[in-house]
């Protein structure tokens, strides 16, 4: 039973790790869907172009060979990354080339007389959208956002080929070196499965928030 205590502590150590993965992942892949998203919405044709091309990229090709050129092509280039590092950057943009997409759609079906009644009292453009439309968008994000979270909660299994020691790579060592695979991996999956509620809980929390707060806003 000690044993198998040393080898639950190595795995909640690497539960520790996706948790970074996926809070620093969250929040670079939530900055890059704001700024790829609103940049497809831009009235300047290279911020629409710049935007198109990350997100078109990004969702066109695969997050093992995204993950694989940042680790192992990037240092050809002098930029070496931690594996940590790595990681959240390969996570981070992957799904945020996803979210830019929930936050340009979503900031289209804000309707347009809100847009209309901006102009009408000379509001710039800048706080239009700071001010009525994104206040009015973000719920509309969030059950996607939440979808999108929990997504690169579950990519995080992937940095355990760059031998990052999330839970994944450390079920692998508990494996390897018990032989046995129903324990460290029935463990992991209750493990991504709570993560995953949290994620869950916290978001429809937010949904609430934010819908209550949409009374001072519509107009």
């Amino acid at each position: 039973m000690s044993v198998w205590s040393g080898y639950l502590t190595l795995i909640l150590e690497g539960a520790l790790v996706t948790l970074e993965l996926t809070v620093m992942g969250s929040a670079l892949a939530l900055m890059m869907a704001f700024l790829a998203g609103l940049g497809r919405l831009s009235r300047f044709f290279v911020v629409r172009a710049l935007a198109t091309a990350y997100i078109e990229f990004f969702r066109g090709t695969s997050i093992f060979v995204q993950l694989f050129w940042v680790y192992f092509v990037l240092p050809f280039a002098g930029l070496t990354l931690t594996p940590l590092q790595a990681g959240v950057l390969a996570l981070g943009l992957n799904v945020g080339a996803y979210a830019a997409e929930v936050v340009r759609g979503a900031v289209k079906a804000v309707g347009r007389e809100q847009s209309e009644a901006c102009i009408a009292l000379n509001l710039s453009r800048y706080q239009r959208m700071r001010q009525v439309i994104l206040p009015q968008a973000l719920p509309l994000m969030l059950p996607t956002f939440c979808n999108n979270a929990i997504e690169l909660l579950k990519g995080t299994a992937v940095v355990s080929l760059i031998s990052l020691t999330d839970m994944t790579f450390q079920a692998q060592v508990v494996r390897a070196q018990t032989g046995n695979t129903l324990v460290p991996f029935a463990t992991i999956l209750i493990l991504y499965f709570l993560m995953a509620s949290a994620i869950s809980a916290t978001m429809r929390w937010l949904e609430r928030r934010m819908a209550r707060s949409l009374d001072g806003i519509r107009t």
